[in-house]
């Protein structure tokens, strides 16, 4: 099964230019990891506000292959502070409608001032 790439103008492109800014595949679409940067190049300081927009970044690729929120099943989430997990769970909480998608959270280290990372897998019809 070939895959295409695609871009959104509504979320910053990747840094590095090998990387694809999403990716579909038959009816998988994929964005790559977003973090809280806003088109302007800012990002909030604070935890809620780096996953609001880091939220917002994948919703925007996503619809740049076909997708919304509700063919989302899996969101992977790369956390640099466990002890924000619950201000993460209520963004998560307001971007997804039920059912939820499956999720994984994972304590990592990131660029210095990005507090969280996420990418997504949805499944169009």
């Amino acid at each position: 099964m070939p895959r295409t790439a695609f871009t959104s103008d509504a979320a910053p492109k990747p840094k590095n230019p090998r990387v694809s800014q999403g990716v579909k595949a038959g009816n998988i679409v994929m964005p790559s990891g977003q973090v809280g940067r806003k088109l302007d190049g800012t990002m909030p300081q604070d935890i809620e506000g780096q996953a609001r927009v880091a939220f917002e970044n994948v919703i925007a690729v996503l619809a740049a292959g076909g997708a919304t929120e509700a063919d989302v099943v899996h969101v992977r989430l790369y956390l640099t502070d466990q002890e924000q997990i619950s201000v993460v769970n209520q963004v998560f909480d307001d971007t997804f409608s039920e059912p939820s998608p499956a999720r994984t959270a994972i304590f990592v280290e990131l660029r210095p001032g990005t507090l969280i990372e996420v990418d997504a897998l949805a499944v169009v019809a």
